[in-house]
């Protein structure tokens, strides 16, 4: 299975996924903890995939979603942004109507 195949998986599999630095108890990022806040507040059931723990998702999320950075939010299948655009959706309260539909 190649990375691409496995991240295409992760997504496919999880309604509200976030990759991240860390987990949502320890992250390693002030970005990925901020992304957890703001997925907590908006009543978000979601998973994590920490990118730490697997250097080739690390790299290989980055192409996959043509961004640059981490953390990665999905939902449904759908690549929303990094903490910044979660900050913003949230703040405009666009992100509790995307979650709510999922």
């Amino acid at each position: 299975m190649t990375t691409e195949d496995k991240i295409s998986n992760l997504i496919e599999e999880n309604k509200i996924l976030l990759f991240m630095k860390g987990n949502p108890k320890f992250p390693q990022c002030g970005f990925s903890s901020l992304a957890c806040q703001i997925l907590d507040a908006s009543g978000a059931n979601y998973e994590t995939v920490d990118v730490l723990q697997d250097q080739d998702v690390r790299e290989g999320i980055k192409t996959y979603s043509n961004w640059p950075t981490i953390p990665q939010l999905y939902i449904n299948k759908e690549f929303i942004g990094g903490a910044d655009i979660m900050r913003e959706m949230y703040e405009s309260g666009e992100l509790t109507k995307v979650i709510s539909g999922s």
